[in-house]
C-alpha cells in the first residue's frame, strides 16, 4: 500500500452536520464501517470519523446555538489552497459568493466558506497544525473521489480551475439528473469492496439507495442516510 498524503487543489476532509449524532453514526457505521469516536486530545471533544484508524472527518451537532435554528443537515466539505484569503477574493471575482469570510480555525488553519457559481457550497483550508485526512490507499471504506453534480459541470470546472490556478486533483465534474438537478452539490466518492451489500444495510436501515452505471461501465450507487446526508460508493480497485 501506498499513503495517500493531501495535496494543494485537492479536498481534504469533511465535517457532517447533523441534528441525530447517534443515528448518523448508527447508519454510516453499519452501511461503510465508519468508526465515531469522541476525540478525547482535542479540548471540544468533537467527534472524529475514522477507517481503520485513520481520520477521514468529523461530526458537528446542529443543535449548537451557533448554528441557525433552521439549518438543514449537510457535509461540509474542505479544498486544500495555498493562500485562503487570495483564493477567496479571486473565487468572488469569478461569480461565487463569500459565505463565511476568511478566519483563524484556532492554530489549525485559516479558512472561508462560499458558494460557487453553480450553486455548490465549498470551503477553503489554508493548513497549519491540521492537514487533513491521510490514509493508505486502496482502503476500503475511505474517501475516492470528490464528485460535483450540476447541471453546468463545464463551467464549474473552469470556475475551479480558475481559483486555484490548476486543475482539481481528485475531483470530477458530472451532468446532474433527476431529482439532484436542482440541488448542486459536491459528494464525496467511497470505494468499497462489496456494492451490494451497501444496499442490503442500507435497506435495513429503512433507506434505500440509487444505483446507476457510469460511461465507463461501473456501477455507482447513491447511498443517503435518515437526514438526507448523501455519498457515492464505487467499487474498490486494487
Amino acid at each position: 500500500m501506498t499513503t495517500r498524503l493531501r495535496s494543494l487543489n485537492e479536498f481534504c476532509w469533511m465535517d457532517l452536520k447533523t441534528r441525530d449524532l447517534a443515528g448518523t453514526a448508527a447508519f454510516f457505521s453499519k452501511t461503510l464501517g465508519w468508526r465515531f469516536t469522541v476525540d478525547e486530545k482535542d479540548w471540544r471533544r468533537a467527534t472524529k470519523i475514522t477507517v481503520d484508524g485513520h481520520p477521514i472527518g468529523s461530526v458537528s451537532d446542529l443543535a449548537n446555538p451557533v448554528y441557525p435554528p433552521e439549518t438543514p443537515a449537510h457535509i461540509a466539505y474542505y479544498l486544500t489552497v495555498d493562500d485562503v484569503d487570495r483564493r477567496a477574493e479571486v473565487a468572488t471575482v469569478n461569480g461565487a459568493r463569500l459565505v463565511v469570510p476568511p478566519f483563524d480555525a484556532g492554530d489549525q488553519g485559516r479558512m472561508a466558506t462560499l458558494i460557487d457559481p453553480v450553486g455548490a457550497a465549498f470551503s477553503l483550508w489554508q493548513p497549519r497544525n491540521f492537514t487533513g485526512w491521510q490514509f493508505p490507499t486502496p482502503l476500503a471504506g475511505a474517501p475516492h473521489r470528490m464528485v460535483l453534480t450540476c447541471d453546468q459541470p463545464e463551467k464549474a470546472r473552469h470556475f475551479y480551475d480558475k481559483m486555484t490556478g490548476s486543475p482539481l486533483n481528485c475531483a470530477d465534474f458530472i451532468a446532474a439528473r433527476g431529482p439532484s438537478a436542482s440541488v448542486p452539490q459536491w459528494e464525496l466518492a467511497v470505494a468499497v469492496e462489496d456494492l451490494d451489500s451497501i444496499a442490503v444495510h442500507a435497506h435495513d436501515h429503512g433507506q434505500d439507495s440509487a444505483t446507476w452505471t457510469q460511461k465507463s461501465g461501473a456501477r455507482v450507487v447513491r447511498l443517503s442516510s435518515p437526514e438526507g446526508l448523501t455519498f457515492l460508493v464505487r467499487r474498490l480497485e486494487q
